[in-house]
């Protein structure tokens, strides 16, 4: 244990470009200013710029380097990087000269028509700009490519837009402190100069093997599985979840791990999850910004890991039918600068009437932007998965537990409340064994968004999407509660009596948002359309929320989106949406005319000789006849699926409206999909497995 604890501590981020080297490398002056623009804002001068540039290069250099990039995270989801070398022009002796300039630190100018742009950009406008996050540490990747240096930035085009997932963040990320701040002044908090959003996202993931995986067309193209037959045995058995890790995997966890730690992230939590090669991570929490780029290396580590070990990692939300899929359950939370986390109800909540204004506010922001909330978690792999009782529902509500509500209900009903449900202890009934305390309240693993003791946890979010549209919208729609609150609490005579009216008044408005029972059931949705909550089911019908009047005047107020970045967005939805159903189309078109069909062909024939020649010799061959039967009778119904597959996958690529295109890919291309994939499944329970064409089910999630 103390050889693995002081090897952690030896490596834990070696590869990053910490403010303690940062320490050690600058001038004293130096550093010092560039602190303050850490933890303040601000900019630095060019000098100092050109300072830390030298430090940063010299440090990479040191450790292998030839290479810088700015690393952005444009609006597919996903990282972009662009590397140029530190060399320069070769001195008069012809020796090679490494520099990097402070304004090559500042800023960088990708090209900015080629990503994803929804209009902000034209194919001939290609000038965009990146520029350095200071808030986040620059980092060493090593890769095939050799040792880059990578340094964090927000991507924006040559007219100002935000083209990326960070600048929208870090935007949200300054509008909730400085909301808060007015909050904690009111209780007397004067020392606190910012408030944190702080964020620890659990990601979720599959492995399969590499060999067979790459025999799979739908995995290579897609990230899922369109074909497949169930495996005799899924996770009903409930023995893979916490279930002993195979020796496979936990190479591949210890690898992942040790990778990880070097740049910098708090890999805490390993474990198997619910479905059969379904494993899970989790970091410490930490700042908003910095969680979210580093929740983008762990998913870029897990695949290129994966591939050292012979496996792939599949992150899609719904990789295989018929088990659980992938989600990445993001805990959010608010503290000082000074040591107060906001939303620690204390031992009294009923007392911590800080607590109770915070609490009510999330409440109010909640219940007031469901919609924009749904569609944060929006992408197309979750359409498989919310609602479909193994994710939350695609209704948002909030889980306060037995504790909270109570304090709530009495507040509502009463308008004070004066006492609180104690955890109390459990008796394990065991000598040996000691008596536990509890906690006030259950878990509800169905609430979609749940208070968790002192944070909140958003479990609507995806495997593969990036966790900083969750967490911009989640800043955003608590900043504008919270100003709202302090803009009363600040013109109040009685401060106590006119904060106590407005928890009430905020928790008897919003109260219906609140939802402690079974988010899975029927009669929760017919519960939840009394309550007037929105069930938006799908990412297409969530694209919308992004452009109305409610969500204009939030986004703008804070200077988070303009409405033209906001209408940017709502296209490129429908863009992705369009292409990646396309994509699958395409993909099953392929399988199932050049792989699943003629297999199932050749099948067909070897039962039609089999019937024939055992009829010549008089065996009546009823079995084998009406196995030849069911076959060819499911091989027309695929046939029949595939042709009109062809012809709907046709008509929607030639459509040129592109929200009509993604209702449709929606509405009528997928249903026509599951009519080709039906067949195509029961076929495969048929056909003899040496002639089915890719590996199934049971070889991809059982022999790993």
């Amino acid at each position: 244990m103390s050889e693995e604890k002081v090897k952690v501590e030896e490596i834990f981020a070696k590869d990053v470009f910490t403010p303690a080297k940062m320490r050690e490398r600058l001038p004293k002056n130096v550093y010092k200013r560039v602190k303050k623009v850490m933890e303040q804002g601000g900019e630095l001068s060019l000098g100092d710029a050109d300072v830390v540039a030298k430090a940063m290069k010299d440090w990479a250099v040191e450790n292998g380097a030839t290479h810088y990039t700015h690393w952005f995270q444009p609006l597919t989801g996903i990282t972009a990087e662009k590397h140029d070398s530190f060399i320069t022009h070769p001195d008069e002796d012809s020796h090679m000269v490494m520099e990097f300039s402070g304004k090559e630190l500042i800023k960088g100018e990708p090209d900015a028509s080629s990503f994803p742009s929804g209009g902000l950009r034209a194919t001939f406008e290609a000038r965009g700009y990146t520029a350095w996050d200071i808030t986040s540490p620059a980092f060493l990747k090593k890769t095939g490519a050799g040792v880059t240096l990578c340094i964090p930035t927000a991507f924006c085009s040559y007219t100002g837009e935000a083209l990326d997932k960070k600048t929208p963040l870090l935007r949200s990320m300054e509008a909730v402190s400085t909301q808060a701040l007015r909050i904690v002044r009111l209780f007397g908090n004067q020392g606190a100069t910012k408030v944190v959003a702080s964020v620890g996202p659990e990601q979720e993931y599959f492995l399969v093997d590499k060999e067979k995986y790459l025999k799979r067309p739908d995995l290579i193209f897609s990230g899922r599985t369109l074909f497949g037959a169930p495996a005799p045995k899924g996770q009903e058995m409930e023995d893979h979840y916490f279930g002993v890790i195979r020796e496979r995997i936990g190479a591949y966890m210890k690898d992942l791990n040790e990778e990880l730690w070097k740049l910098g992230v708090t890999a805490k939590t390993q474990h198997n999850e619910v479905a059969p090669a379904q494993h899970e991570l989790a970091p410490i929490y930490e700042t908003a910004n910095i969680a979210v780029d580093h929740n983008q290396l762990v998913m870029e580590a897990m695949k290129r890991v994966a591939i050292h070990h012979g496996m792939r990692c599949l992150l899609h939300e719904k990789p295989f039918a018929g088990v659980n899929g992938s989600g990445k359950h993001n805990n959010w939370s608010l503290g000082t600068d000074n040591g107060v986390n906001m939303l620690d109800p204390g031992d009294s909540p009923e007392q911590n009437i800080q607590f109770l204004l915070v609490l009510a506010c999330i409440l109010k922001a909640v219940d007031t932007h469901a919609d924009l909330l749904r569609q944060s978690a929006s992408d197309v792999g979750n359409d498989h998965r919310l609602g479909a009782n193994e994710a939350p529902p695609a209704i948002i509500s909030v889980f306060l537990g037995e504790q909270l509500e109570d304090v709530v209900k009495q507040l509502v009903e009463t308008g004070a409340a004066d006492r609180h449900i104690e955890g109390g202890v459990l008796d394990t009934g065991v000598s040996t064994l000691p008596n536990l305390k509890k906690d006030a309240t259950d878990r509800n693993r169905t609430s979609p968004f749940a208070f968790t003791g002192n944070k909140f946890e958003f479990r609507m979010v995806g495997s593969a999407d990036s966790i900083a549209s969750p967490n911009t919208t989640l800043n955003a729609i608590v900043a504008e509660a919270f100003c709202e609150a302090a803009d009363v609490l600040e013109q109040a005579d009685d401060f106590e009596l006119a904060v106590h009216d407005l928890i009430k008044e905020y928790l008897t408005k919003h109260q219906r948002i609140i939802f402690n029972g079974n988010g899975y059931s029927d009669e929760w949705v017919a519960e939840a359309q009394r309550r007037g909550l929105p069930n938006i089911k799908s990412m297409v019908e969530a694209a919308e929320t992004l452009t109305t009047d409610k969500a204009v005047r939030l986004f703008e107020k804070f200077g988070i989106f303009t409405k033209a970045e906001l209408e940017s967005r709502e296209e490129i939805i429908y863009e992705t949406y369009a292409k990646t159903i396309n994509i699958e189309a395409l993909t099953m078109i392929d399988m199932a005319s050049k792989q699943i069909i003629p297999a199932c062909m050749k099948y067909d024939k070897m039962l039609a000789d089999t019937v024939a020649s055992l009829q010549a010799v008089g065996v009546t061959a009823e079995a084998e006849l009406e196995r030849l039967k069911r076959v060819a009778a499911l091989v027309d119904e695929a046939q029949k699926a595939l042709l009109e597959l062809e012809k709907i996958e046709a008509q929607a690529s030639a459509m040129t409206d592109i929200k009509a295109q993604a209702f449709f890919y929606k509405d009528t291309v997928k249903k026509v999909m599951e009519d080709l994939r039906t067949p195509c499944d029961q076929l495969e329970m048929l056909v003899d497995k040496k002639l089915w064409p890719f590996p199934t089910y049971g070889d991809l999630m059982f022999e790993v």
